[in-house]
């Protein structure tokens, strides 16, 4: 038997993910098939957590029938309207599908003060300021009758407010964690570190040192600790945050055991922490937003296979002038083709996304467009999985938000790290030392519209240049991604570790009403 077989199956008979060695009489099984289970999926306001949670609650209701599922809706702040995520949250209301249906939240009209505590706090402060709606539509679910009984709330891991609500009316909480189960660990390390231990994490943080991490093998250097745990302000949001996830039921992680092998068996041995199931790769392949534009396609098309860089940055990645010519510089003396997804900075602080440019040529070196007209596509916003998923792209650059990077492994293409906010940079260590999946442009490169901290290092063409070389001539990096991307669709297929992780979940979930 393989050994990632051999361990999969070790975990989920493992006593913490057992739910019952009694076998259920025929009139059990028959009461358990007609039971009707609701759950409550609670996602945070940002455009990778809704698309994730909208993808594993279809994998519940199309793995199991008796599930019956409301995705309670919390709107950005309206300082956010007219961004994708509000269009993409628009479009949900209007595709209620069968045992999935949305419900938007009312909005306070005044928004929690944003000066005082800083973003973060605030940005609690804005999730919890939603309790009081969630508190009113479950009492409605709770006394509908003969409509099913609720058997837990999924919360995104930015929503542990939410778990008070949940104990109010005596139902389990369970949290999905859209990062990875490494960073999971790191997270719960790094409280631990500060309230068993009496470290200072910011101190730590700020510290030019190396430290071991248990859901890492490699030690893992502090100059790629998230930009969140290096301030005083800020640290608190992750001990406060780790602390209640402690208090969850389970955690359901967006990741796979091949992958993460001994990260998921670190937190697995770990009694302190509760369950962790790892059902992913959980991707939403059909894209959100606008389609491949037909030029786009036309031209990936007559590409040679696997020829093509994609540069794209996420929904809050942008760099500014200075920076963009240095890549421009980088990708012309490289000779690669590319797809550049180019974003303009906020145009204020209010708002944190970018914005499209109207006209690229008031950003990029002069004749640029004209010289690379050949060989590369500068373009706005990309539909990054129909990108990533055309035969012609063979190197993503990337700033590692961890859906990204299970979409580079998903479909088989190698990443250039050039973390930018939030847990990239640990993402960015995992791929590149720990795991050997990616190659490095930065590991530590930080730009937080959250947390600003000063003015950000500009990485030189000749860096980038090699990065990217790196990335399109790396046969060994590019073998171990092909054969993981394997890895990636097996998993999820029955007799892979992910669904047999499901399966248990399921079990949990239903033991909690019968």
């Amino acid at each position: 038997m393989h050994n990632i077989t051999k361990t999969c199956l070790n975990f989920i008979t493992n006593p913490r993910y057992l739910i019952s060695s009694k076998k259920p009489n025929s009139l059990t099984k028959t009461k358990m098939a007609n039971m009707v289970a609701k759950l409550v999926f609670i996602p945070a306001p940002g455009l990778g957590h809704i698309m994730s949670t909208i993808e594993i609650a279809k994998l519940f209701v199309n793995r199991d029938q008796r599930f019956s599922i409301t995705v309670l809706v919390i709107k950005p702040p309206s300082s956010s309207s007219g961004s994708t995520i509000t269009t993409y949250i628009e479009s949900l209301a209007k595709n209620n599908t069968d045992r999935i249906s949305f419900v938007e939240l009312p909005q306070q009209e005044i928004a929690p003060p944003s000066d005082s505590k800083g973003p973060l706090a605030s940005y609690n402060e804005f999730i919890k300021s939603h309790c009081k709606y969630v508190k009113n539509i479950v009492a409605e679910m709770i006394s509908e009758t003969g409509s099913g009984q609720v058997a837990g709330f999924v919360i995104d891991m930015f929503c542990t407010c939410m778990i008070d609500v949940a104990n109010e009316f005596d139902v389990p909480t369970y949290a999905f964690f859209t990062s990875n189960a490494a960073f999971l660990g790191f997270r719960f390390f790094i409280q631990t570190l500060n309230d068993e231990r009496n470290q200072d994490v910011v101190e730590l943080s700020n510290s030019d040192t190396e430290i071991t991490v248990p859901t890492f093998v490699k030690p893992m250097p502090t100059k790629v600790f998230p930009t969140v745990v290096q301030t005083r302000e800020t640290v608190d949001f992750v001990l406060s945050g780790a602390r209640r996830l402690r208090e969850v039921k389970a955690i359901i992680v967006n990741s796979f055991l091949e992958v993460e092998t001994h990260a998921i068996e670190s937190l697995s041995a770990d009694n302190t922490i509760p369950p962790v199931y790892p059902v992913g790769p959980i991707l939403n392949l059909e894209g959100g937003g606008k389609p491949l534009d037909d030029d786009l396609i036309k031209w990936l098309d007559n590409q040679p296979p696997s020829t093509v860089v994609l540069l794209c940055f996420g929904s809050m990645g942008s760099f500014d002038e200075v920076q963009v010519k240095e890549i421009a510089r980088a990708l012309e003396q490289s000779g690669v083709r590319f797809v550049w997804a180019l974003r303009k900075p906020p145009p204020d602080k209010k708002s944190r996304a970018p914005i499209d440019y109207e006209d690229f040529g008031v950003v990029l070196p002069e004749g640029f467009l004209e010289r690379t007209v050949g060989i590369g596509k500068v373009i706005g916003w990309a539909p990054q999985v129909a990108v990533l998923g055309h035969r012609a792209v063979g190197g993503f650059v990337s700033h590692c938000r961890w859906n990204s990077l299970l979409e580079s492994l998903w479909f088989g293409v190698p990443v250039a790290t050039w973390p930018m906010y939030a847990e990239q940079q640990i993402n960015a260590f995992e791929m590149v030392v720990e795991l050997g999946l990616s190659v490095e442009i930065k590991l530590d490169y930080k730009k937080d519209s959250f947390i600003p901290m000063g003015e950000s290092v500009v990485v030189p063409a000749e860096e980038i240049e090699s990065g990217i070389k790196r990335l399109m001539e790396d046969d060994l990096v590019r073998a171990k991604v092909k054969k993981m991307s394997e890895k990636s669709r097996l998993t999820v297929l029955e007799g892979g570790s992910s669904y047999a992780y499901f399966g248990s979940l399921i079990q949990d979930l239903i033991t909690n009403i019968s």
